[in-house]
């Protein structure tokens, strides 16, 4: 059972958003989130169910090849819409794999790239020339397809912000994966209720102008879906 409050914004009455925050390998969490989706649904069904993963699938948790190979599977919640965008952990392992820079490498490898590689079969010291061979086309084809945002109604999904004061339009990639401050602190109106992650908390926050829904299920807090109908929102927990 859900427990829903009033929300900053609303949807068309037909849709029905699940928005999910940061995975990091942790396929456990992420399949019973879906599992509880689809029981949603066959409860409630409704027009148009929207499933939106807001990125950082992969690093720091155990299963990183495992839960892109769920995604890559497709159709986690049958008869939902499903939106995969695209995390700052996406983009570095991408740099890392395809630039040949050993500055991507570090950066990436600092930052939970040695458990993604390990998930993969990679063998330790690998060069960085060969990592991509161990990793299957299907699955480097959807980290680099991944989109960076996502609109329904009065929502803007996007993995980590926006830049306040900019045109939606004008939203560059870096900010959109990357952003924390003048974020986070922003009281301005976006004209848009932007639904993030990135930015690790113990609860959900939600604010006029934003949601932020990391809780940190790779540091042992939960994983949380963030449900929207109407001018309603509830939260679902793993």
């Amino acid at each position: 059972m859900i427990d829903f409050s009033p929300a900053p914004a609303s949807l068309p009455a037909n849709q029905r958003v699940y928005a999910i925050g940061d995975v990091h390998g942790c396929l456990d969490r992420l399949a019973s989130i879906h599992e509880a989706v689809a029981e949603d649904l066959g409860t409630r069904p409704i027009q148009q169910p929207i499933l939106v993963h807001l990125g950082d699938y992969i690093d720091r948790g155990p299963e990183s090849a495992q839960v892109v190979e769920w995604l890559v599977a497709g159709a986690p919640v049958p008869g939902a819409r499903v939106i995969n965008l695209m995390g700052n952990h996406e983009l570095m392992m991408l740099s890392a794999i395809t630039s040949g820079r050993g500055q991507d490498a570090d950066l990436w490898l600092s930052n939970g790239g040695s458990d993604s590689l390990y998930s993969w079969g990679v063998p330790r010291k690998t060069p960085q020339m060969d990592w991509a061979s161990y990793i299957p086309v299907p699955h480097l084809l959807f980290l680099r397809d991944l989109a960076t945002h996502f609109q329904a109604g009065q929502y803007y999904f996007v993995h980590a912000g926006i830049r306040p004061g900019l045109p939606l339009a004008q939203q560059t990639k870096q900010d959109m994966l990357w952003i924390r401050e003048p974020f986070l602190s922003s009281t301005i109106d976006h004209g848009v209720v932007v639904v993030h992650g990135h930015t690790p908390r113990l609860e959900p926050l939600v604010r006029p102008n934003r949601i932020a829904i990391d809780t940190g299920a790779v540091l042992g807090g939960a994983l949380t879906c963030l449900v929207l109908e109407k001018d309603q929102l509830g939260f679902m927990r793993a």
